[in-house]
């Protein structure tokens, strides 16, 4: 795994998530276009995380008034590409080097190609943000 680093934000909203949920994310990020904070938590965390009927993840929603996003960490890069642009369905994940760097090819069907890309990109710069942070890829391409 990559190290992550945090911003005083980031550490900020860690705290909090961890004291309404008792789950420890690994990493936070916050995007302030979209309004939404995503937190990565290992797979044991993830009920603690939610919490019954979504009971937690409402708590720190509205203590934070943004949207909240919770993707389950897998040390398998292939797992964890596929929890990060769910609800996209991935027929295949192919991971090449070219030039020294990690290139992750995601084969999707046609009809989800434009939601996984999204509008301007949004959603696979996300994607390969999210993932760059905690493997060793240095691209994502949607095929």
């Amino acid at each position: 795994m990559s190290e992550v680093k945090l911003d005083t934000d980031g550490m900020r909203y860690i705290v909090l998530f961890e004291q309404i949920t008792g789950a420890s994310p690994i990493d936070c990020m916050i995007d302030d276009e979209l309004n939404k904070v995503t937190f990565v938590v290992k797979s044991e965390d993830m009920g603690a995380a939610i919490g019954k009927s979504g009971d937690h993840v409402n708590r720190v929603k509205s203590m934070i008034n943004k949207q909240i996003e919770i993707i389950e960490y897998s040390d398998d890069v292939r797992e964890f590409i596929e929890n990060v642009i769910q609800p996209v369905s991935i027929k295949n994940i192919n991971i090449e080097e070219k030039k020294g760097k990690h290139i992750a090819y995601l084969n999707v069907s046609a009809g989800e190609r434009g939601f996984a890309i999204g509008r301007g990109g949004r959603n696979i710069g996300r994607v390969k943000t999210i993932v760059s942070r905690h493997h060793d890829i240095d691209e994502v391409v949607i095929q």
